[in-house]
């Protein structure tokens, strides 16, 4: 099945209801439908093979969505945070592609021969505004990839993840009632179109009948605003947010009574801010999802009613689970595997596996899961004897921050590039706010090393969230007998002093 299907079944069950936009003047899903078909048209008609987009969050992102699917070409939303230099590789490797992007960010593309470059405004114009246009009739699609999203692996070097229509669609009608929404139900994203979040929020929305409200950005006083404005009643969010949300609920007073759902992810979410969202928001169901970019979004669930009964218990064993991510959706199959590949006992640590139709565990020009099916997450964690998961955090050295994943690597690379330095490393170590803060190790040859300059160095070259929170002057870093830097230890040394600071 193509995601494009989602859309269509929804609209053909659902034609006149609000399908994206504000509830005044929003598209229908027929219009939605139609207007990704002429969308579709025209993009067959570039003559090229992948659709790219470079933009803030906004309507046109799942039209185009659906209107790759239509025209058989893969979607490629790129990270428009990231600096220059790298979104400009990551551009050439879309090619041959067709790229929609902000006007303000037209002037960070290079060149680049295989690469259309469209401004949003002309898009906007020539394909959302004025009366909707009748749906264009289109030939089956036979490229089986649905999206291309660029992540980072252990090096740091990002890699694009298939994830094909088939992967995409048993996510959706495993985990999604169709149009199990009532008319009245909008969902509000403002995580990004290049995180699997904000595909996958626009696919299952289509499928449950639900209606998109974009944020452009994020900010919490928007979100509050844009939420009590538009009687959202579903979102997802990050940690973060979560807890900035709350800090504008308490200072405006609002209590967003059509709230009924808030999904979190993307980070390990502090009890306290859990804690507070709950007593704030007693109407709110909570739901912690745990996914994975190559496993089509989330692949297990703590839900509302978990919530409820870990807070409201005195037993220290069910009491713990709401630090845990749930458990497995029905519709896949996970495993705690240890080093040799042997299953782990509940309690013990190891390797989250994972397997299932939705899991992509697939790469371009790199398959990345095994014969028999089973994708290794590089993520570590354990069962409890009820089978709720906890997660302890990636296997690999990637700090992940707010949601974000940053690669240690090429933070360290500009450290090295100052002459004082000797050695350096980079890690992230434990902080109620993120999930986890930047931190650097570094050697001096002076003695004397000028934090500040190698701060604005790394904001100026990557950007402020990979900017170290703390600096720690080693006279040398930990490694073993064959020269491998001992980061665990390094990390374990540098979480406790920071907590004693």
């Amino acid at each position: 099945m193509r995601t494009p299907l989602l859309l269509d079944i929804a609209a053909d069950a659902a034609v006149d209801r609000i399908a994206l936009g504000r509830r005044a003047d929003g598209l229908s899903f027929d219009e939605y439908r139609a207007r990704a078909s002429q969308i579709a048209t025209w993009l067959k008609s570039r003559g090229k093979a992948n659709t790219a987009f470079l933009g803030m969050n906004g309507d046109a992102i799942p039209l185009l969505l659906f209107a790759s699917g239509m025209a058989g070409m893969p979607f490629v939303p790129l990270n428009y945070r990231l600096a220059d230099a790298d979104l400009n590789k990551l551009v050439a490797r879309t090619a041959p592609a067709v790229l929609i992007a902000d006007d303000d960010m037209l002037g960070r593309i290079a060149p680049n021969d295989g690469v259309e470059i469209v401004a949003r405004s002309d898009f906007e114009v020539e394909f959302m505004m004025g009366a909707a246009p009748r749906k264009a009739e289109l030939d089956e699609a036979e490229n089986d990839i649905a999206v291309l999203l660029f992540t980072s692996g252990t090096t740091g070097e990002p890699k694009a993840a298939v994830l094909r229509h088939a992967h995409l669609t048993s996510y959706v009608m495993s985990s999604v009632e169709f149009l199990g929404a009532d008319e009245e139900e909008a969902a509000l994203v403002s995580v990004p179109s290049y995180h699997i979040a904000g595909v996958s929020a626009i696919l299952s929305s289509a499928y449950g009948g639900r209606r998109i409200v974009y944020l452009p950005a994020f900010t919490a006083e928007q979100w509050v605003a844009t939420a009590a404005a538009e009687a959202i009643t579903h979102a997802m969010v990050v940690p973060t947010m979560l807890d900035r949300i709350l800090d504008v609920l308490a200072e405006t007073g609002e209590t967003l009574p059509a709230l009924r759902a808030l999904s979190y992810g993307g980070g390990k979410m502090p009890e306290p801010v859990i804690a507070r969202a709950l007593a704030m928001l007693p109407h709110v169901a909570f739901v912690n999802a745990y996914g994975l970019t190559e496993t089509s979004s989330t692949i297990a669930l703590l839900g509302a009613e978990d919530h409820r009964t870990a807070f409201a218990s005195d037993d220290p064993q069910v009491r713990r689970r709401i630090a845990s991510v749930g458990q497995p959706l029905p519709s896949v199959e996970l495993e705690i595997r240890r080093d040799d590949g042997s299953c782990c006992a509940p309690g013990e640590h190891g390797e989250i596996h994972v397997r299932g139709e939705q899991v992509s565990g697939e790469y371009l020009h790199k398959k990345a899961i095994a014969d028999d099916g089973w994708f290794a997450t590089n993520d570590a964690g354990w069962l409890d004897e009820g089978g709720y998961l906890f997660v302890d955090g990636r296997l690999d050295d990637i700090i992940v921050r707010g949601g974000e994943n940053i690669s240690p690597g090429e933070i360290e690379d500009v450290l090295r590039e100052f002459d004082d330095i000797a050695d350096c490393a980079v890690l992230g170590i434990p902080c109620e706010k993120w999930g986890e803060k930047v931190v650097a190790a570094i050697v001096s040859r002076s003695g004397y090393p000028d934090t500040d300059a190698m701060a604005a160095a790394i904001r100026a070259k990557l950007r402020s969230t990979k900017t170290p929170e703390q600096w720690f002057i080693r006279s040398e870093l930990p490694y073993n007998e064959t020269g491998k830097l001992l980061r665990r230890v390094l990390k374990a040394e540098l979480a406790e002093t920071a907590c004693a600071d």
